[in-house]
């Protein structure tokens, strides 16, 4: 059984036949799968970006579970283990993959992006080469954590977050949290985070930001909030901004407050297009950088959760069955937003 999206607004619980089990293959229990914002879009318009769900998908992502069945050639895994699932499968073969950047695979097949189907379901089969088996200590839902937690490690690598790194980050929801998280085990240390909603800057302040700002939604402010961020620094200059929103007006105020000779890494897509004032950015020599996914990822994901130096657990916010009801009510309470950072099932 599977969460399928049938329609705008409209999911159902039925049948899934899983892929016949290939000898490099695992078939794997789901036992915990997290709601993306992506996951959202697809529910709420049938898109996002440039992919669009033309016929029933199963939804999902995020996600880790236990092994039920190894395929004949299978020889790092055994039925029992827990495993965190990387939900990309890329050619091995184009330029991009054998160059080591395969999440720029244009042949890549990711779960829940169509006409994929995702891991929403009791089974999935899946390559056991992206399949990472989970230290003692590391927690079911916490392995389903490493694909959001992923994006904020590879935009930290792209950034190149160091110990003399300071950082600022636009946008306070779940992605711009884990790049926080990740920014701070990367060495990072100053962190300042800015966003519209109190919640989420308390849940920022909670998790290890130095300070938080809360701005409005007006374009008409940037210049205001530039010179709120830089009093805020108190005297640190920005070195790096993550932009985790990807509207005009956060992308226009990561430009304007990050230092000459810094880097600006767009990680959040919230806008298809934007209209920002890059020539005065490019003036003073500031990087525009941008992040797609993620490469390589799992195990420095799954190090930082084992040596605690990353918590996830606190993002968490809350818990589904996978009943009906309680996937439609999942869904309504992530689209919701309020209090919900991360919400997550419990297959």
């Amino acid at each position: 059984m599977a969460a399928w999206l049938l329609a705008i607004n409209t999911l159902k619980i039925q049948p899934f036949k899983l892929p016949t089990l290939g000898p490099g293959d695992v078939r794997v229990r789901m036992k915990a799968v997290g709601i993306c914002g992506s996951d959202v879009h697809y529910l709420k318009t049938l898109r996002c970006a440039d992919f669009v769900v033309k016929e029933p998908m199963v939804i999902g992502h995020e996600c880790a579970g236990i092994i039920e069945e190894v395929g004949s050639e299978v020889k790092s895994l055994v039925p029992g283990d827990r495993v965190a699932l990387e939900p990309g499968i890329s050619c091995w073969r184009c330029y991009h993959c054998k160059e080591g950047r395969y999440n720029l695979c244009p042949d890549m097949k990711f779960f829940a992006t169509p006409p994929v189907h995702g891991s929403l379901a009791n089974q999935v089969v899946h390559p056991a080469d992206l399949c990472f088996k989970l230290p003692e200590n590391v927690s079911l839902e916490e392995g389903a954590m490493c694909e959001p937690l992923s994006v904020g490690v590879h935009a930290c690598r792209r950034a190149n977050i160091g110990h003399e790194t300071n950082v600022l980050i636009m946008g306070a929801g779940p992605i711009g949290l884990v790049t926080l998280l990740a920014a701070r085990a990367f060495g990072a240390p100053r962190i300042v985070i800015v966003d519209v909603d109190d919640n989420r800057l308390s849940v920022a302040k909670e998790v290890g930001a130095d300070e938080t700002i809360k701005v409005s939604t007006s374009i008409q402010d940037v210049s205001k909030d530039v010179e709120q961020i830089l009093k805020t620094m108190g005297g640190a200059r920005v070195d790096v901004t993550f932009d985790c929103a990807g509207f005009n007006k956060t992308i226009s105020t990561a430009l304007s407050a990050t230092r000459s000779g810094g880097r600006v890494c767009i990680v959040g897509m919230g806008h298809h297009e934007v209209t920002v004032p890059l020539t005065p950015a490019a003036a003073r020599e500031v990087d525009l950088i941008g992040v797609f996914r993620y490469k390589n990822t799992w195990p420095l994901c799954l190090e930082f959760l084992s040596s605690g130096k990353i918590d996830v657990k606190p993002l968490i916010t809350h818990r589904f069955g996978f009943s009906q009801q309680e996937v439609e009510e999942a869904f309504e309470t992530s689209a919701r937003g309020g209090s919900a950072i991360k919400v997550m099932f419990n297959l």
